[in-house]
């Protein structure tokens, strides 16, 4: 479980193939700031980019990690097979964290598009064409995890491509993640507000219980 608070930015370092055919995944180098492996070990849960992946491999004086992502995992997700790429790192959440962003669970829902990433004012716009099938979990200002980060939604609209949401970013959140590399084109993962997916699937289900029902 992640908050969607980015506690590091590191970098993918190496990429070594865990088989020679499609069907196998890649192993992952990364590098990671200065002291963040003091309080990490093996097998803990560390998001990249959102993904929630388990660290197979310490070596804290080379301020490096590793991780095996499988070839399902690599298929749905974006940014975690580029050598020399900035990812965004967050460590799972303990009991005694603040919750300072939202409920994150580290799971990717799909792989959206940059449309707009842009300075205006002080800020920066960010806005991401999100899959059609991910457009009914989108509201006004609720929650979307944008490479792990935390993000309120403040406009969207729907079309036949999918559902365009806009984001405010500011100065604080582009300075301190991998956010400031983005540009329009580029691919990211998203992740729905875990409310919403229970929302939807208990209204999918069919009508909600009674009060009786429930006694």
């Amino acid at each position: 479980m992640f908050t969607g608070i980015i506690t590091g930015v590191g970098r993918i370092a190496a990429l070594h193939a865990l088989g020679s055919s499609l069907d196998h995944g890649r192993r992952l180098a990364i590098e990671a700031p200065p002291g963040y492996l003091d309080d990490v070990g093996l097998g803990d849960s560390i998001a990249l980019n959102g993904a929630c992946m388990t660290v197979t491999s310490l070596d804290p004086d080379q301020r490096l990690f590793t991780i095996d992502i499988s070839a399902e995992s690599l298929a749905r997700t974006t940014g975690l097979a580029e050598p020399g790429h900035r990812i965004n790192l967050e460590k799972a959440l303990r009991a005694n964290d603040r919750l300072g962003g939202h409920i994150v669970s580290g799971h990717v829902d799909g792989v959206g598009r940059v449309t707009r990433f842009a300075q205006v004012g002080e800020s920066w716009e960010l806005r991401v064409m999100a899959p059609p099938s991910l457009g009914k979990y989108l509201a006004y200002k609720g929650s979307i995890t944008v490479n792990g980060v935390s993000l309120t939604v403040n406009q969207i609209e729907d079309s036949a491509e999918g559902c365009e949401f806009s984001i405010n970013l500011i100065p604080h959140t582009v300075e301190n993640t991998a956010l400031s590399q983005l540009a329009a084109g580029h691919a990211v993962n998203l992740e729905i507000d875990t409310v919403a997916r229970y929302v939807e699937r208990m209204l999918s289900a069919g009508a909600l219980p009674s009060s009786k029902e429930n006694a």
